[in-house]
């Protein structure tokens, strides 16, 4: 991996989340901009698409600073548990599922219902599985259960302090801008290895 297609997936993952938390913003917060559209202010709206955006950045940055930090693990599980390291990855997602419930909902306040957190879990599990499918199917099946642990693990746990605040909105922006980064950094990077696999071979065959 060059250092100029390390920069583009920054860049380019930066964007993704950006992009996706200011067009979520419109649904979730949609009085950040009803309240500048009587009497009309462009500028007013321009500024909330961009403060979105900023806060967007921040949750891509986190997401790429997650993604990193799993290729590390990931290597170090493999060397270290070698076989083993699959099931182990399997307990962790069940466990981080589990978690998600659970946790969160004696933390609830007040006579709350189970049914939202386990839809929450549920939606992160089928996506996970959805993009881990694709990551599977173009490069191999050893790829599925690292992809899941990816999708579900790393992404709750960089969603950490998006749960804390404890407010539905942003829970929401920052989950949006989390799997959109997590999904394109997963499913791009594959592609930029075999670019340079593929370059290298050429040269060594000229």
């Amino acid at each position: 991996m060059t250092t100029k297609k390390w920069v583009r997936l920054f860049f380019t993952t930066l964007f993704i989340g950006g992009f996706v938390t200011a067009v979520v913003s419109f649904f979730v917060k949609p009085e950040s901009y009803t309240a500048y559209l009587d009497p009309f202010n462009m500028w007013e709206i321009f500024g909330a698409i961009i403060w979105f955006m900023a806060m967007g950045f921040t949750f891509s940055v986190i997401s790429q600073m997650g993604f990193f930090a799993y290729l590390m693990l990931n290597q170090l599980g493999l060397a270290m548990f070698r076989s083993m390291w699959n099931p182990i990855q399997v307990f962790l997602i069940l466990f981080t599922l589990f978690d998600l419930v659970y946790f969160r909902y004696i933390g609830a306040e007040g006579n709350v219902s189970l049914f939202p957190y386990v839809i929450t879990a549920l939606v992160i599990f089928v996506y996970g599985l959805a993009v881990s499918y694709v990551k599977a199917k173009e490069t191999s099946q050893k790829a599925f259960v690292p992809a899941l642990f990816f999708m579900v693990v790393i992404t709750v746990i960089e969603w950490v302090p998006g749960l804390r605040t404890n407010d539905p909105d942003w829970i929401l922006l920052m989950i949006a801008a989390l799997l959109a980064s997590n999904t394109y950094q997963l499913l791009i990077l594959h592609r930029l290895v075999k670019t340079d696999e593929d370059q290298a071979e050429t040269a060594k065959q000229s």
